[in-house]
């Protein structure tokens, strides 16, 4: 009976170890004006993840230092952290910005130096940031994405999402970030005819200024999109940090948009 037990045990173990755990999450203003305190409350959040993807990284006023200071504090939690950082997105019509990815060594290798696209770089105004990550021996490219605004039509960014898969076809593309757009929009249907799939489904990731009729989520801005042949999904869902705060004036200190997640296997 011990030794069934046992058996069991590990393939729970083995199974527990092949799934990976992607957060994604646009920390608004993310640097100087985080404090300490903010810091340890954002490294509470996402440390039980494997790859965080993190949007709206200032461009100066200490974003990059402040990736690295976060990256720090993981590290001091008992897993290795690495961490990569982008350069100023380079477009001229919006806020330049940055994106992060903070990854456990033991869980994924970053395969290449990771890179801001460029071939869309005049029609994206802050070009998405791609990272190809080896996790048991397969590999998958985290697509890293901050849209314009909803006012500017993000829709006129996010239409050439379509040809990427087509420009990188040996790389295993997943899309993530604040799209600044619902999943059920129609300019994701050229993704979704390719056999792309959205995580979550009618999922308000913003916050309000206020909370009214206990309803604190404004909208479906943020998602991940990935290739349903190419991913298992076990698990997926939202991080309602709101919740342990007073207010949403001192959540939204820390951000204006909740943390989304996924859990899967590569095929």
């Amino acid at each position: 009976m011990k030794k069934k037990f046992s058996l069991v045990f590990l393939f729970v173990v083995f199974i527990s170890f092949a799934q990976t755990k992607v957060l994604s999450w646009n920390i608004q203003n993310f640097g100087k004006s985080k404090s300490d305190i903010h810091l340890s409350y954002i490294v509470k959040t996402i440390s039980n993840y494997d790859i965080i993807a993190i949007q709206e990284v200032v461009a100066g006023n200490g974003g990059a230092q402040t990736v690295a200071k976060l990256a720090t504090l993981l590290n001091q939690k008992g897993s290795k952290w690495d961490y990569a950082i982008s350069d100023p997105t380079s477009g001229s019509s919006y806020k330049t910005e940055r994106y992060a990815f903070i990854w456990k060594t033991h869980k994924a290798k970053l395969r290449t130096k990771p890179w801001l696209e460029k071939k869309y770089s005049l029609e994206i105004d802050r070009e998405p940031y791609f990272a190809t990550f080896e996790i048991s021996k397969k590999t998958i490219t985290l697509v890293n994405f901050h849209a314009i605004t909803q006012k500017k039509q993000p829709e006129t960014e996010i239409k050439y999402f379509k040809f990427l898969p087509n420009e990188y076809p040996d790389l295993n593309l997943v899309f993530l970030g604040d799209f600044n757009c619902p999943e059920k929009h129609s300019v994701f249907n050229p993704l979704k005819k390719m056999g792309y799939d959205s995580v979550l489904k009618n999922q308000k990731t913003t916050l309000k200024h206020t909370c009214k009729n206990n309803l604190c989520l404004a909208s479906e801005f943020d998602n991940i999109l990935y290739k349903t042949s190419n991913l298992k999904v076990s698990n997926s869902g939202v991080i309602k940090f709101y919740e342990n705060f007073d207010s949403l004036p001192n959540a939204r200190k820390i951000s204006d948009h909740i943390p989304i997640w996924f859990e899967f296997s590569l095929n």
